[in-house]
């Protein structure tokens, strides 16, 4: 019985400690069964954008966009873009999920894991699946010759903040849902999509109305593009300019997770 309770005592402590990661492990685990779901997405997707948007449209795009091809000029966009709208698709009825129907998240609460853990560990194992996507756009877009230089390496982490800046925020409103009715349809089809038609991933955002503009602006999708444009071809851009983008995209992400980390708590202790 000693031994017994030694063995609980350290496999307790051992949760309260890796709790997160824990969490992002059962996510890992859930996906196994649909990898090839998702080796195809992270492939398929860059592939059939750089061809339809980049190639396609591109050939009839006459001269060059901010100075550069215009395959240079969107592919930077289809890759936050993409990774944007990943990570708000993760935010919804996967979290959902969690609470209602599968109902792991309450398992996962009666341990020892903490439910501030369970918000950080699904922030963390979405985190790592959108880094593995934003990598294999870019390395897809090399041979396409859709970057200019090294640089365009840090369109990997940006892409993915960007997913983050969209997944905590979403993922702390779908803690509150309790019956999703036509929540996330509404969700999905008013403010993603928007934020996604009116980010300037096709074309500068100086290009359109100014009263459309705010759509843009109010865009983690936006802020990312310009960075990503930056990183990609060397974009002429003020350093205040890139901080502010950068201090916006760490705010949706940081803010995000810690209201997530509150509602998960308040539901889960409820």
């Amino acid at each position: 019985m000693t031994s017994a309770a030694v063995d609980h005592g350290t496999l307790a402590a051992r949760s309260r400690r890796w709790g997160a990661w824990q969490v992002a492990e059962r996510r890992f685990r859930s996906q196994v069964p649909f990898l090839h779901t998702y080796l195809l997405t992270a492939l398929g997707n860059p592939l059939m954008y750089l061809v339809a948007m980049g190639i396609g449209l591109g050939s009839l795009v006459r001269g060059e966009v901010a100075g550069v091809p215009y395959l240079v000029f969107v592919a930077p966009g289809l890759v936050v873009s993409t990774i944007g709208a990943a990570g708000a698709g993760w935010g919804m009825w996967a979290i959902l999920a969690g609470f209602k129907w599968e109902k792991y998240y309450l398992a996962a609460s009666a341990t020892s894991v903490a439910p501030r853990q369970v918000a950080e560990g699904e922030t963390l194992a979405v985190g790592l699946m959108l880094l593995g996507q934003s990598v294999a756009f870019w390395a897809i877009g090399v041979p396409f010759g859709a970057w200019r230089g090294p640089g365009s390496l840090l369109i990997i982490p940006i892409a993915t903040l960007v997913g983050l800046a969209f997944l905590t925020p979403i993922m702390a409103f779908s803690a509150t849902v309790d019956d999703e009715g036509t929540r996330f349809n509404v969700l999905q089809r008013l403010v993603v999509m928007p934020m996604f038609l009116f980010a300037g991933t096709f074309f500068p955002l100086e290009s359109m109305p100014v009263y459309l503009r705010w759509i843009g602006w109010c865009s983690p999708m936006w802020h990312g593009t310009q960075l990503a444009r930056v990183a990609g071809f060397g974009l002429p851009y003020p350093v205040a300019g890139v901080l502010g983008h950068l201090a916006f995209l760490l705010a949706c992400a940081v803010g995000g997770l810690a209201v997530a980390r509150r509602n998960f708590h308040v539901r889960l202790t409820r």
